[in-house]
């Protein structure tokens, strides 16, 4: 049997600030509220660039108290510009639910496999996202930052190198990043990320890319 090639893509992990503590039924409204909202606003991206949908994402993973973004690796880079537009959704959601606390947000680039689940559905299994949920371990976490692992930021900067439109756009609304920083995982692994952010937020449609 040939060996499947695994897949190294960006990775976005979206976790809801205190979910657990939420009434079920609370529970329940913001995971469908905001599962539905962001497959709408990237559609919305997409309508520009006159992609689809599984153009762009691989999959959607849920974890519970969130979930994976899983972007098609020829948008390896991307992904945490997305992370940063997903940043600036949150703080509108968060006018519509006063119990909605925000979210936290880590993005690494690794690699997955997809495979079909019982009920014929793509599901994805990997190292990658198993590192990518270590950087939601750092403690010094700030609302309105996303953490990048060292790998992910390596290749949010070859991105900009190849798309010196976005590099422009960045900087305009201000990119911010904090220098490297070093923690320990749970598993005594050791992380190395930054926290990025926009002074200026919004939305940031992806490149258009031929297929």
């Amino acid at each position: 049997m040939k060996k499947k090639q695994a897949i190294y893509t960006d990775i976005i992990l979206i976790d809801i600030i205190n979910f657990s503590k939420l009434h079920l039924d609370e529970q329940l409204e913001i995971v469908t509220f905001l599962t539905r909202s962001f497959k709408r606003v990237i559609e919305k991206m997409l309508v520009s660039s006159r992609m689809s949908l599984p153009k762009l994402i691989e999959g959607f993973v849920s974890t519970g108290d969130g979930f994976y973004c899983i972007l098609n690796p020829k948008f390896k880079g991307y992904g945490t510009i997305l992370a940063l537009s997903f940043n600036h959704f949150s703080e509108q959601i968060s006018k519509k639910y006063t119990y909605f606390n925000g979210i936290r947000i880590a993005v690494h680039t690794g690699y997955i496999h997809n495979f079909k689940d019982i009920l014929g559905n793509t599901n994805f299994i990997g190292d990658g996202l198993n590192d990518c949920a270590r950087y939601l371990e750092y403690k010094n976490y700030a609302i309105s930052t996303v953490m990048v692992s060292d790998i992910a930021y390596e290749q949010f900067s070859k991105f900009l190198e190849r798309y010196k439109d976005f590099e422009k756009l960045l900087l305009h609304m201000e990119l911010k990043h904090s220098s490297a920083y070093e923690f320990y995982d749970k598993h005594g692994s050791k992380k190395q990320g930054y926290l990025i952010w926009l002074r200026k937020s919004g939305i940031i449609i992806p490149p258009k890319i031929t297929f």
